[in-house]
């Protein structure tokens, strides 16, 4: 299955790629489907099934919300942020739901919208959309969002299918170590390798040119996060901190001590980070990188660099997203980018590998060095877990993608200092965290009922 880095990062919504954007672009497929049948205007009455984790943290991750957005024909890279809210009070309010925003369907909330303890042995995050005629059961399918905003159906799921991609790629690597081997025989660095792989889907300067387009929704979300005051959504009354922090530093005077401009550094990262997750709990535009819920370890780290690196230019962020995309291919294709399958160290854990890999590319690091970048990443989130309070993206998710951020750049320097040459290959830190998503229990991945999210409650 070929992966592009269009398919690791996409503009969405937040606060969750596989809890958001991925059920909003299943039910945007559903009603596709529904089209092609020629059973749009036949619908009478539709009815969602949230299974698993859905069901667990659907609420907190505006699941539902999205479902309905979707049923409506808005898309996750289209959709204004500021519209749901009071379509669903409409929607609510009136019992009526505009099917493909153009067919008035009856949908009553308490009715109509399940949230099921059950899981679906194929996959944590499972979903299943029914519509009904006069006559009872037109079309029904179920959906798994498998992390990072990637859907499959009932269908690909029994055929084992993740995508129905078969384009031929030059460089079809599978593992890190056929990564290395390949950017060796071929004299190519890892972007430059990955480059020539996406000149497969489309042209160069398309390639270019949407991935700047990445860029500039990353910065945006990082800068609407800094300007940002408030409480966040949810109920925790957790309150915005990148607006205030962005004030002090740009109040503050460097005393040109070693330590005060080490400390100054840590202070622009973590605040690059808290501003996109900031955003991303509000339910603001952003960039999957690869998942929402560690959306801002890849901004934070990429505009460090282009902040303070003389001569930053935009082949810079063009050769650090491709860079990044090989190790988040890799993680995805041998492991796990969703929460919900193995931890958050599928989530904070592989974006954290993928900006380390992504800076060691632009300093100039040899492709051994950047895959221990990446390895060095890993290895020190392994374990995880994923323990979001109340199930919202907000605590401990925020605050752990400014230190994974930190990880990444501290992670770039300790390679950058070595030859390549490490005990722990890239390949077998992925596949410990593999292992290790599955030897957890079941309360210690994405369903709010182990970790921080009990014993922050107890307490």
């Amino acid at each position: 299955m070929p992966i592009s880095v269009f398919d690791l990062f996409k503009v969405g919504v937040g606060p969750s790629s596989s809890h958001t954007v991925g059920p909003m672009q299943a039910a945007c497929n559903f009603v596709a489907e529904l089209e092609a049948r020629e059973l749009v205007e036949h619908t009478r009455r539709l009815e969602v099934e949230l299974y698993g984790s859905l069901s667990a943290t659907g609420i907190g991750h505006g699941t539902d919300h999205a479902v309905i957005m979707g049923l409506m024909g808005e898309r996750p890279d289209h959709i204004d942020p500021d519209v749901i809210v009071p379509r669903i009070e409409a929607l609510k309010s009136s019992g009526t739901l505009q099917l493909a925003s153009r067919h008035a369907v009856a949908f009553d909330w308490q009715r109509d919208m399940r949230l099921l303890e059950e899981s679906l042995p194929q996959h944590p995050n499972a979903m299943r959309l029914l519509a009904y005629g006069d006559e009872g059961e037109l079309y029904r399918n179920t959906y798994y969002s498998v992390g990072g905003g990637f859907v499959i159906d009932e269908a690909q799921s029994a055929e084992g299918v993740l995508d129905t991609d078969h384009t031929e790629i030059p460089y079809d690597f599978q593992t890190g170590d056929e990564l290395l081997r390949m950017c060796r025989d071929s004299g190519l660095r890892i972007s430059e390798l990955m480059l020539e792989n996406e000149k497969a889907w489309r042209s160069e300067a398309e390639i270019r040119e949407g991935l700047l387009t990445i860029w500039t929704a990353m910065q945006a979300c990082i800068e609407k996060g800094m300007e940002a005051e408030g409480v966040l959504p949810g109920g925790l009354n957790v309150k915005r901190r990148a607006r205030n922090l962005h004030q002090r530093m740009l109040a503050s005077k460097d005393d040109h001590s070693l330590i005060a401009s080490t400390m100054s550094a840590m202070d622009w990262v973590n605040l690059y980070a808290l501003a996109v997750n900031e955003e991303n709990a509000a339910g603001g535009r952003m960039v999957t990188a690869p998942t929402n819920g560690a959306a801002g370890i890849i901004p934070a780290v990429l505009q460090y660099y282009m902040q303070f690196r003389q001569g930053a230019n935009e082949r810079d962020v063009v050769d650090f997203l491709l860079a990044a995309a090989a190790v988040g291919i890799l993680c995805k294709k041998n492991a796990s980018i969703s929460g919900a399958e193995v931890g958050c160290q599928g989530e904070v854990g592989s974006a954290c590998a993928m900006a380390a890999a992504g800076l060691t590319e632009l300093m100039g690091g040899s492709v051994d060095q950047v895959e221990n970048a990446a390895e060095i990443g890993l290895e020190h989130n392994l374990g995880l877990t994923c323990d979001p309070v109340g199930g919202l993206v907000q605590v401990p998710c925020i605050e752990r993608n400014a230190i994974a951020s930190v990880k990444a750049i501290n992670a770039a320097q300790m390679a950058l200092r070595g030859d390549g040459e490490h005990f722990i290959s890239l390949d077998k830190v992925i596949r410990t965290m593999r292992d290790t998503g599955a030897d957890m229990q079941e309360k210690y991945k994405e369903t709010s009922k182990g970790g921080l999210a009990v014993s922050a409650i107890e307490c």
